[in-house]
């Protein structure tokens, strides 16, 4: 595999350090496609270029490193992200941000090797479930790592600001997409409970009464392995009680 590449970082002789880094690297070998001095500059070429890694600074002007791996976060045709800046204190937020690697300058050719190596092996996992057979499912990016998540298995899916929050019984992820879509390719799997809310039919077990501090008459639903109720608003009650009705 030879990594299609991205650097991104205001300084031009830190970007032609990296360049002349990358041509000492092999197995997997890293090819410069385009450089950019900016967060923006850099969206704009990941969205016309086939990229297969972003080395990335994170003070910059304008958009930072930071604000572009958040831009990027999610999205399962998103280049791998490998962070190199001359600050160490962001490494935290840098993998909460799905990073494959983070790397302090001076970098030295060894140490950007095996971020190299960390790539190659991510995008292989990415795209064997992109390929696998098995039932649908969503493939959520999380931690420099893709996770398999079966449709089957989402009790319920929450807007969150720009993101879904997607609930198993057993997690909680953070997914890139909007609840309309889900509403249009899934009507079977799930219905609307609230204007930020789809909840699997399969997964309810009863409508109560619920009292969230706000509304003393509201509703929630009850659904099948977790203890939180999920809100029904008054709009989509009818709904709700009509799906109850056709249930077994």
């Amino acid at each position: 595999m030879t990594l299609r590449t991205l650097i991104v970082d205001d300084e031009s002789l830190a970007r032609s350090r990296l360049r002349t880094l990358l041509g000492d690297c092999s197995a997997p070998a890293a090819e410069v496609v385009a450089e950019a001095a900016q967060g923006s500059e850099a969206l704009q070429c990941i969205a016309s270029t086939a990229l297969d890694l972003v080395l990335l600074d994170i003070h910059m002007p304008g958009m930072d490193g930071i604000e572009l791996a958040q831009a990027l976060r999610g999205r399962i045709d998103a280049p791998a992200v490998v962070f190199v800046t001359a600050h160490a204190a962001h490494a935290v937020t840098a993998f909460e941000l799905d990073a494959v690697d983070y790397l302090t300058k001076p970098v030295r050719v060894e140490r950007l090797q095996q971020a190299l190596q960390k790539v190659e092996r991510h995008l292989k996992e990415r795209r064997a479930l992109l390929t696998d057979s098995a039932p649908e499912a969503l493939l959520i990016q999380e931690r420099g790592r893709v996770e398999r998540v079966p449709l089957g298995e989402v009790l319920y899916l929450k807007s969150e600001l720009k993101y879904l929050t997607v609930r198993t019984a057993t997690h909680s992820h953070i997914y890139d997409g909007s609840l309309s879509d889900f509403e249009e390719r899934y009507p079977g799997r799930f219905v609307r409970v609230h204007r930020n809310a789809l909840v699997a039919r399969a997964a309810i077990r009863a409508l109560e009464k619920h009292d969230d501090g706000e509304d003393a008459e509201g509703w929630a639903l009850r659904l099948a392995g977790i203890a939180e109720p999920v809100a029904v608003s008054r709009r989509q009650l009818p709904g709700v009680r009509d799906v109850l009705k056709d249930m077994p």
